[in-house]
C-alpha cells in the first residue's frame, strides 16, 4: 500500500507505523501537497530503507526527471501529467521504476498508454484542472478484462470503507491513497491509515505489494 501526498516527517513515520509499503512525495508546485524536496531531503533520506520513497511529478522536463533518477533520495518516479510515450523513451535506462498515472475515463485511454515503456500504470480518477489527489473515483468496471504486460496500481477516491471492494473488483498490484486518509487540515490521519491498510490486507490476505 502507498500513502501519497506526505508533507511532513511526522506523517511519514505514522504511515510507516500503520503498515505502509511506500510513501509518495508530491513535487508538483501546483498541488496542495507540494513539498520542495531539496528542503526536506534529510528526513526523507533517513526513513527506513524497506519503505519505498516515490517522487510524484507533473510534466517535468527530461532534465528534471533525470536528476531525480540520479540522486539517491527516491526509489521510484510517478508521473501524473501529460507525459508522452516519447518522453519516457527519452529517459535513460535506469533501475528505478517509472509509473505513469492515467486519468481513467474510458477503455480507449488504457489502449493509448499500454505501450508506454514504464514499470506500471496507475489508474486514477479525474477532476477538471487537477492532476491526481482529487479524492474522485473512476469507474472500476473499466478495468474488467483489461490485460497488461505491466503492473496495475489503483488510486482515486479510495477510503478505508471502499478499498476492499476496489481490490476485489480490479485485482491491482497495489493501491494508492491520499485524500481518503487525511483529516480536515489536509494532514494524514493515523487511525484512517491503519483502517485503510487493514481493510486492504484483509481482502488480499497481505498480498497487496510494495512498489
Amino acid at each position: 500500500m502507498k500513502i501519497c501526498g506526505v508533507k511532513i516527517e511526522r506523517d511519514a513515520l505514522a504511515a510507516i507505523e500503520s503498515g505502509a509499503d511506500a510513501l509518495g512525495f508530491n513535487l508538483y508546485a501546483g498541488s496542495k501537497r507540494y513539498i520542495k524536496w531539496e528542503k526536506e531531503a534529510d528526513w526523507i533520506r533517513a526513513l527506513p530503507s524497506e519503505v519505498a520513497r516515490v517522487a510524484v511529478l507533473v510534466n517535468p522536463t527530461i532534465d528534471e526527471a533525470r536528476e531525480l533518477l540520479d540522486i539517491d533520495l527516491f526509489d521510484a518516479l510517478q508521473f501524473h501529467g501529460d507525459e508522452s510515450k516519447e518522453f519516457f523513451e527519452a529517459l535513460p535506462a535506469h533501475e528505478k521504476p517509472l509509473i505513469k498515472a492515467v486519468r481513467l475515463t474510458s477503455v480507449a485511454i488504457l489502449e493509448q498508454v499500454r505501450r508506454y515503456p514504464v514499470f506500471g500504470l496507475l489508474a486514477d480518477g479525474t477532476r477538471e484542472g487537477e492532476f491526481g489527489g482529487t479524492g474522485v473515483r473512476f469507474d472500476w468496471s473499466l478495468l474488467q478484462g483489461a490485460n497488461f504486460d505491466k503492473v496495475l496500481i489503483v488510486a482515486g477516491g479510495l477510503t478505508p470503507e471502499n478499498v476492499a471492494a476496489a481490490i476485489r473488483e480490479t485485482r491491482p498490484y497495489a493501491v494508492d491513497v491520499a485524500t481518503g486518509v487525511e483529516n480536515r487540515e489536509g494532514l494524514k490521519d493515523k487511525n484512517k491509515m491503519v483502517e485503510f491498510i487493514l481493510s486492504a490486507r484483509g481482502v488480499r490476505k497481505c498480498t497487496v505489494r510494495a512498489l
